[in-house]
């Protein structure tokens, strides 16, 4: 069955949805911003500089990941999310302090264009956050509906053929 797979090449723009635009999801964005630059390498990256070995193990064959696999480029990568707060990239990773300032500033103008949508946030549930760039509902599903037609907007204004969610969490 799996010699019957195909998996399609990877073609226009692939849009990464964020839930939360803090520390670590601004370091993703700067970091593929940098790599796009030419000021930065992907250190860290598992499918820009991995390898897979193909074949026996008898035989030198290891080629990167991205040169096998129908990945989008990261040039072709467009990112945008949702966030408690309203501070734009440049600004969220310039408050997380996670990030060189000499660095931030290189990417500034890319960064600032990236402003975080309104997010679905109940306080009962995370105590410790008290962001007021939050959507109004009266229902979850009012709500989840207005978070489909965000993912449907960033879609159509960003001409992405794909997206994708990540979460990136730290406990």
């Amino acid at each position: 069955m799996a010699d019957k797979m195909k998996v399609e090449k990877a073609k226009g723009k692939l849009g990464i949805l964020l839930p939360g635009m803090g520390a670590v999801a601004t370091t993703i964005i700067a970091g593929v911003h940098a790599v796009n630059k030419g000021i930065s390498e992907p250190i860290g990256s598992l499918t820009q500089m991995g390898r897979m070995r193909i074949g026996k193990r008898t035989t030198n064959n290891q080629p990167l990941i991205k040169d096998v696999v129908p990945l989008h480029p990261l040039k072709d990568v467009v990112f945008g999310g949702w966030d408690v707060y309203e501070d734009n990239v440049y600004e969220a990773a310039t408050k997380a302090g996670v990030l060189e300032a000499d660095l931030l500033k290189k990417l500034k103008p890319a960064l600032e264009k990236i402003v975080p949508m309104k997010a679905v946030f109940d306080k009962e549930y995370v105590k410790r956050l008290d962001g007021k760039h939050i959507k109004k509902g009266k229902t979850k599903m009012e709500l989840a509906e207005k978070l489909m037609k965000d993912i449907a907007e960033f879609k159509k204004a960003n001409n992405c053929d794909r997206l994708v969610m990540v979460l990136v969490w730290i406990y």
